[in-house]
């Protein structure tokens, strides 16, 4: 089976940095309960919101993001027993494409270079499977669309859903040899 997994808010959390980056330049500090089905640039004070839209596109911001919990373990089984690739929108900031790049290097280096796929527009891609935190990537993909839950997108009920990596283990049977 030929799985593409989605990045940001699947892997990688950049919801925590996010929340970093707007209480280092505000001092203020937001929750991701409070991000319940929104993202953080709709809910802070309007003035802020211009800085907020440019965090993505400061060099650093895709640097070092945390780990999504159990995504190492979860998708280094999958990757054991499928075809396993990374599919992320990585075209639209400037810096992401390097530092996305560099971030698989370190958390994932079993995932080939071969099988990443950088690009601006999703609807290219050919699979069995996508995951993603986005209903306007899944809308657009022909496989079987699984919708990795995110604080934005906690409201969106249109796709099978997984809440977590350990919900993935067990969805794709990944405990049986």
């Amino acid at each position: 089976m030929r799985i593409l997994i989605d990045m940001d808010e699947v892997m990688a959390d950049a919801i925590a940095r996010f929340l970093e980056w707007y209480q280092r330049d505000f001092g203020i500090t937001y929750t991701e309960e409070q991000l319940h089905g929104t993202k953080l640039q709709y809910i802070v004070p309007e003035a802020h919101r211009p800085t907020v839209r440019q965090y993505a596109h400061q060099r650093g911001f895709f640097a070092n993001l945390p780990l999504i919990a159990n995504s190492q373990e979860v998708i280094r089984a999958l990757n054991d027993k499928h075809e396993v690739y990374i599919a992320s929108a990585a075209m639209e900031f400037k810096y992401s494409l390097e530092e996305k790049h560099d971030w698989l290097d370190e958390y994932f280096p079993f995932i080939h270079w071969k099988r990443r796929i950088f690009c601006g527009d999703k609807s290219v891609l050919k699979g069995d499977v996508l995951i993603d935190d986005h209903a306007f990537n899944l809308s657009v993909f022909s496989g079987r669309a699984i919708m990795f839950s995110a604080t934005h997108n906690m409201l969106e009920t249109g796709y099978e859903r997984l809440n977590n990596w350990q919900e993935a283990r067990q969805l794709f049977d990944l405990d049986t040899p």
